[in-house]
C-alpha cells in the first residue's frame, strides 16, 4: 500500500465528512476525553507544516507531556469557526511536515483514528478500506504516543474481518475498526469485543 496515497484519501473522506456536518454536530463530544468534534479538527491541523525544530519548541513548551503539547499545538486554532477549519483542511490535501513521517504514515493513521473519534459519536459509521485497517493496526502498536501494546498488555487481540492478531493471553475479538480503536486506547469501541480477554480490556480502558 502507497501510505502517502492511502492519507491523501483518508482526508478527502474526512473533509466530506466535515463539510456534511450540521452546526450543531461539530459541539458534540468526541471519543477524545474533553475534546468536541471541532477541538479533533483543529488538533487534525495543528500539526500541518510541522518541522522536528518546531516541533521540540513545542514539547519544551508542554514540558514533554503530550496533553500540553497539543494545547500549545492547538495556538491559533483554538477559535477557528468550522468553516474556518474545512478551509484549512482543503488547503492540506496532503500531509505535511510531521505528518508526512513515514511515508505519510503518520497523517493516514491520525487521521483515520481521529475520524473514527468523530463518526461514532455523531453515529456517522463508514466503511474502511481493510488495507488501510491493516496498516493503522500494525503502525498503532508501537507509535508514540499511541502505544496500543500496553492498553492491550497480558491479551490476545484478534480482529475478525481483516487477518491480523497481536499479543499472547485470554482472546479479545471483534471487527478491525473497533480493535484498532480499542489498540488507541478509546474505551467505547473496546465493549464491542467478545471473548475472556474483552472484559480486561473494558476494565481498563473504562
Amino acid at each position: 500500500m502507497d501510505t502517502m496515497v492511502a492519507a491523501v484519501q483518508e482526508r478527502a473522506e474526512l473533509l466530506d465528512l466535515l463539510e456534511d456536518l450540521r452546526a450543531d454536530e461539530w459541539s458534540v463530544q468526541s471519543l477524545c476525553t474533553g475534546w468536541t468534534v471541532r477541538d479533533v479538527v483543529a488538533h487534525l491541523l495543528s500539526y500541518e507544516g510541522v518541522g522536528a525544530a518546531d516541533l521540540v519548541k513545542r514539547m519544551v513548551r508542554g514540558r514533554g507531556r503530550f496533553d500540553r503539547i497539543n494545547a500549545v499545538s492547538a495556538t491559533g486554532l483554538e477559535h477557528m469557526d468550522p468553516a474556518e477549519l474545512i478551509e484549512r483542511l482543503r488547503a492540506f490535501p496532503r500531509p505535511t511536515g510531521l505528518t508526512a513521517a513515514r511515508g505519510g504514515a503518520v497523517g493516514l493513521v491520525d487521521c483515520l483514528l481521529h475520524q473514527q473519534d468523530i463518526r461514532r459519536p455523531l453515529d456517522r459509521p463508514r466503511v474502511i478500506d481493510p488495507e488501510r485497517l491493516r496498516y493503522a493496526l500494525g503502525f498503532t502498536v508501537t507509535a508514540p504516543p499511541l502505544r496500543g501494546f500496553w492498553h492491550v498488555r497480558g491479551t490476545r487481540v484478534v480482529a475478525t474481518d481483516v487477518d491480523w492478531a497481536l499479543g499472547r493471553g485470554p482472546e479479545a475479538r471483534g471487527p478491525a475498526e473497533a480493535v484498532l480503536m480499542a489498540l488507541a486506547g478509546r474505551s467505547g469501541p473496546a465493549h464491542e469485543l467478545n471473548g475472556p480477554g474483552a472484559e480486561t480490556l473494558q476494565q481498563r480502558l473504562g
